[in-house]
């Protein structure tokens, strides 16, 4: 790239010096540490000394599996790093990269002789160079989408592991000097790593601002991807690179020269489209080539908005315009907000030559704002904190160089990490998000519930790891599960730690919630099983003796029988001869109240007909009530808010009769007419906490004739059935066991 005039422009970090400096090309008159210290201070050289002194020991003539030497391909990654401008300790960790594999304690050594911050880089990068994303990238052509949304992951996982941005740069520079290796070696070259190259490496440099690399990885990859086509396309090209450099520096300083007379602070820098982006181009908008015409551009930067249109008018002096090659996005911006003039003019030699044209402001907002110059390219349109970060990794770059303390540049540094989502990794190369802290158990269900529900054990990264063990970025997790089970209780203690994902946790509840159901009707069915066989009805069919009694289903009718809900009486009823069956009733509407029935319950429209408190809802004076009239059980009292009362009532609402409460005291007896009611307690488990809420019971002449109570996690779940003359009594107790200590609810079931 060429520059005249001014600072760089924001976004980005220095030119390469020569984006094809290789180790081919090194100046061998000079001693490679200093080559290598270009750009920092004298005492830099002595740890590049000792840093390649190292590196050439370890490596000898091992090679990558891409078959180029480490020792190559080390001082290349180092040489692009000069070119880029880095510090000391990125140039180091790129001559150290792979220290670990050919060395033991090869971390500590590190950072002993170098310092903690070499030693975190090359782990880091040790870490990004285990991505690859042809792991995964033969899904059939339907799962396309997927794959855009699995890059799209990828990006954003590089950029969560990299704790420092440098690391990203050294993987950026470690893939460009593959990519030159397979160059200068055709036969070596492996498509699918081309593929990861353009596909996530080239838009992550594009987002970065990192130009240079980002070129190189595109035109280099796509020569391998489709050779004839870019062979195509370089033809087409008048000239070679170099001589395109030297048009653009020749209309470079003509615009400066001119701009110059004209009073105007300007920024004029430029450079020739490369190769891919001319095929983009091309097939994006149908053009040929000879319609391609910022093959060669220039962009123009100056302060306010009445300088660019003076510049424009200059552009079009210096140059013929070419008709209907002119957008104004200044009195008419893009949809984003984006503002630039853009036109394309035939310069002196006759070569189209495209210009644009903004103010600084403009500038800065087209590099970090909503209208990113990566976002437009690749019709992204993400948003929120993910965007923000990017734009502070890029003012990260340009504030590189102007940062001259280090601790300044570490805090900075810190402040750029992405967010609390970690991205781990399937053994089939999968990329999986999760949130922060989660564990190996999380990782199974955000998989599979039912690969939750039977995980026993996991290894990340090839070793065997405790289920509570927190995951973090990239590692490579597998499952280890069981033919068959469930989760265990303890997943659900938060100080077991476990579980870390509400959606995990969700999982193991219903999971137990439904074992219990099962268990519920396994008893039912087992009781009902047992009643029929007293009964001499062991043909009975059992989906039709449920409808009989109400039920949608037999394992409706199940799991009422284990509840309780249903006992014999209903189940031989339901088997009466049509002659033993009580007729029908007949309802008439608006008829006056009936006489009370044995009881005490009155039934409108109906006379000495069987009444019954339902099982399900325990009606208790004065609760509202009505009557659903069954076949051969006589009127079933159910609360009017009661779950199965309503249901059923949707169902048969001709069998609905208003009732209401009678008389309280029955005078053969002269006593107090009594209900069962249900009592549910949720507290926290500890001793004595039944003999307390028995205490309650006791003072106030509760008779309690049922109990069942479960204990889970430091909880206690209670279901008392005691028997109570009036609501009222019912919410007296209600209200004193919510007092006893550690009781967190008292409800009426």
């Amino acid at each position: 790239m060429v520059r005249a005039g001014g600072r760089e422009p924001c976004g980005i970090i220095a030119p390469m010096v020569s984006v094809q400096h290789s180790v081919a090309n090194t100046n061998v008159d000079t001693p490679l540490p200093r080559v290598l210290a270009e750009g920092l201070p004298e005492e830099a050289v002595s740890y590049l000394e000792q840093a390649v002194t190292w590196a050439q020991t370890a490596y000898g003539q091992r090679v990558l599996g891409s078959r180029e030497g480490v020792w190559e391909h080390a001082l290349g990654m180092a040489l692009i790093a000069v070119s880029l401008r880095l510090d000391l300790e990125t140039r180091l960790a790129a001559l150290l990269f792979a220290i670990g594999e050919h060395e033991e304690d090869a971390a500590e050594r590190i950072e002993a002789r170098f310092g903690s911050v070499v030693a975190r880089l090359v782990e880091g990068l040790r870490r990004l160079s285990r991505l690859r994303l042809s792991a995964r990238a033969d899904s059939a052509p339907s799962a396309a989408a997927d794959l855009r949304a699995q890059t799209e992951v990828l990006r954003k996982m590089v950029l969560g592991m990299a704790e420092d941005i440098r690391v990203v740069l050294l993987r950026l520079a470690s893939r460009v000097q593959t990519l030159r290796f397979f160059a200068s070696r055709p036969a070596e070259v492996r498509p699918e790593v081309a593929r990861e190259s353009i596909d996530l490496l080239a838009p992550l440099a594009n987002r970065l601002g990192v130009w240079q690399l980002k070129w190189e990885l595109e035109d280099l990859s796509f020569r391998f991807l489709q050779p004839d086509t870019y062979k195509q396309i370089a033809k087409m090209l008048d000239g070679r690179r170099v001589e395109r450099e030297a048009f653009i520096a020749e209309v470079i300083g003509t615009l400066k020269r001119e701009v110059g007379k004209l009073g105007i602070q300007a920024e004029v820098y430029g450079r020739p489209k490369h190769i891919f982006s001319i095929y983009n181009k091309m097939r994006s908008k149908d053009l040929d080539f000879d319609h391609v015409y910022d093959v060669r551009a220039l962009r123009v930067l100056v302060s306010t908005v009445e300088e660019c249109y003076a510049v424009l008018g200059l552009v079009h002096e210096l140059w013929t315009p070419i008709p209907n090659e002119f957008d104004d996005y200044i009195n008419q911006p893009k949809g984003n907000n984006y503002q630039s003039l853009h036109t394309a003019v035939r310069a002196a030699d006759g070569r189209a030559l495209e210009v644009q044209i903004r103010t600084h402001d403009m500038h800065k907002h087209a590099e970090l704002g909503v209208a990113a110059h990566w976002r437009y390219k690749e019709g992204s349109s993400h948003g929120g904190d993910y965007d923000e970060k990017i734009a502070l990794l890029r003012q990260l770059l340009s504030w590189r160089d102007e940062v001259t303390d280090a601790a300044e540049w570490e805090e900075q540094t810190k402040r750029a990490a992405l967010d609390d989502t970690i991205y781990v990794l399937t053994p089939q190369g999968r990329v999986i998000d999760m949130a922060a802290g989660a564990t190996p158990i999380d990782f199974a269900y955000r998989l599979h519930t039912d690969l939750g529900h039977r995980c026993r054990g996991a290894k990340v990264d090839g070793q065997m790891v405790p289920l509570d063990t927190p995951l973090t970025n990239g590692q490579k997790v597998e499952i280890i599960s069981a033919k068959q089970g469930g989760p265990s209780r303890d997943w659900l203690n938060p100080q077991l730690g476990y579980l870390a994902t509400a959606n995990a946790r969700a999982k193991v509840r219903r999971w137990f919630v439904a074992q219990e159901e099962e268990e519920t009707i396994a008893q039912g069915r087992a009781l009902v099983t047992k009643e029929l066989q007293r009964m001499g009805e062991t043909q009975a069919n059992l989906e039709t003796l449920a409808d009989r009694l109400g039920f949608k289903d037999a394992d409706g009718f199940f799991l009422a029988v284990g509840r309780g809900d249903v006992g014999a009486r209903q189940i031989h009823g339901a088997f009466q001869r049509p002659a033993d069956v009580a007729p029908e009733p007949e309802l008439v509407i608006g008829q006056s109240r009936a006489a009370e029935s044995p009881d005490k319950i009155l039934v409108v429209g109906v006379g000495r007909l069987l009444t019954q408190l339902a099982r399900c809802c325990k009606p208790v004076p004065p609760d509202s009530i009505q009557g659903f009239v069954t076949r051969g059980r006589g009127v079933s009292i159910h609360r009017t808010d009661c779950r199965s009362f309503l249901h059923i009532a949707q169902r048969h609402p001709e069998r609905i009769v208003p009732a209401e409460w009678g008389g309280g005291v029955t005078p053969e007896a002269g006593k107090i007419d009594v209900y069962p009611v249900d009592v549910i307690i949720e507290a926290q488990d500890r001793q004595g906490l039944l003999r307390d809420i028995s205490d309650v019971f006791s003072r106030d002449k509760v008779n309690v004739i049922g109990v069942n109570t479960v204990s889970r996690a430091g909880r206690a779940y209670m279901r008392f059935t005691v028997e109570v003359s009036s609501l009222g009594l019912v919410q007296r107790v209600l209200q004193q066991i919510g007092s006893v200590d550690g009781v967190s609810s008292a409800t009426r079931g």
